[in-house]
C-alpha cells in the first residue's frame, strides 16, 4: 500500500513538472508578454507577494466564507424539501415543474436580481451558492430516502419506532452514501457561486481578485486567483470525501456489531 501511494506520488510530481515544462515552452516559443500568457515563473512570484502583504488570504477567507454558509443553507433546504417531497408524491408532482423550470436560468443570469434586492454584501452571495447547490442535492435526497426497501419500513412499523426513530435508525444511514454524494457535487459548485455572485458586484473575495487582474491586465494574478479557486474545490470536495469515508466505516461497524 505505501508503495503504491509513493508511485501515485511520484507519478503527480513527475506530470505536474512536465506540464510547467510545457507551458514554459509555449511561452518562449510563442514569445507572449506577460500579460497574455504569462510563465510559471511570474505567477509564483506575483502569489509570493500576494501572500506576502495577506491579500490572498483575506480575500479566500471571504470566499470561504460565502461557500461554507451557502454550502449550509443550501444543503439544509434541500435536504428537509428533497425528505418531504420523497414522502408526498403528491407535493413532488406539484412542485417539480417549478424546481427543474428554475434549474433551466443560468445563476450568472439570477445573481445581479439577488444583488439588486440584497445588497453588495454577504447575503447575496450566500444565496447564490445555496441556488447553486440546492438542485444536485434536493434530487440526491429524494434519491436516498426512497431507496430505503419497504419491507425495512415495515419492520419499522412491527416494532412500533416512533418518526424519528425511523428517520434516525434506518432512512439516515440507508440514505447517507447518496446524500454524501450530492454534498460533494454541492461543495464545488458553492465555490462557482461565490464567485458569480462575486463578479456580479463585491468589493472583495477571489471572484473580485479575478476581476481586479483582468481589468489591468495583471494575468498573473488572475492565475493566482484560479488555482486558488481550485484548491479551495478540491480541500471541500476532500474533506466530504474524508466524512464519507469515516461515515463509511461508522456503518459497517455498526452493521458487523449488530450481526454479532
Amino acid at each position: 500500500m505505501r508503495r503504491t501511494n509513493a508511485s501515485w506520488i511520484g507519478l503527480t510530481v513527475l506530470t505536474l513538472f512536465a506540464f510547467l515544462a510545457l507551458w514554459t515552452g509555449v511561452v518562449w516559443l510563442g514569445r507572449y508578454p506577460p500579460f497574455i500568457l504569462p510563465t510559471p515563473w511570474a505567477v509564483l512570484r506575483r502569489l509570493a507577494e500576494l501572500l506576502a502583504d495577506g491579500t490572498l488570504w483575506f480575500h479566500t477567507r471571504v470566499t470561504l466564507q460565502e461557500v461554507l454558509v451557502g454550502l449550509g443553507l443550501g444543503t439544509l433546504v434541500a435536504t428537509v424539501l428533497g425528505y418531504l417531497l420523497a414522502h408526498f408524491p403528491v407535493a413532488e408532482r406539484l412542485l417539480a415543474p417549478y424546481i427543474v423550470a428554475s434549474q433551466s436560468v443560468p445563476t450568472v443570469a439570477i445573481a445581479p436580481l439577488l444583488v439588486i434586492w440584497f445588497g453588495t454584501g454577504l447575503l447575496s452571495k450566500v444565496l447564490v451558492c445555496a441556488l447553486i447547490v440546492f438542485f444536485p442535492i434536493l434530487v440526491n435526497t429524494v434519491v436516498g430516502v426512497r431507496s430505503v426497501g419497504r419491507e425495512l419500513r415495515d419492520l419499522m412499523r412491527t416494532l412500533e419506532a416512533s418518526r424519528w426513530q425511523v428517520v434516525w435508525l434506518l432512512e439516515l444511514p440507508a440514505a447517507l452514501p447518496v446524500l454524501v454524494g450530492g454534498l460533494k457535487v454541492g461543495a464545488t459548485l458553492a465555490v462557482i457561486g461565490a464567485v458569480v455572485g462575486e463578479f456580479v458586484a463585491a468589493d472583495r473575495g477571489l471572484g473580485y481578485l479575478l476581476k481586479q487582474g483582468q481589468q489591468v491586465y495583471d494575468t498573473p494574478q488572475v492565475f493566482v486567483g484560479i488555482g486558488a479557486l481550485v484548491v479551495l474545490a478540491q480541500a471541500l470536495y476532500g474533506i466530504v470525501a474524508l466524512v464519507e469515508r469515516g461515515l463509511i466505516r461508522w456503518r459497517v461497524h455498526s452493521a458487523t456489531g449488530d450481526a454479532q
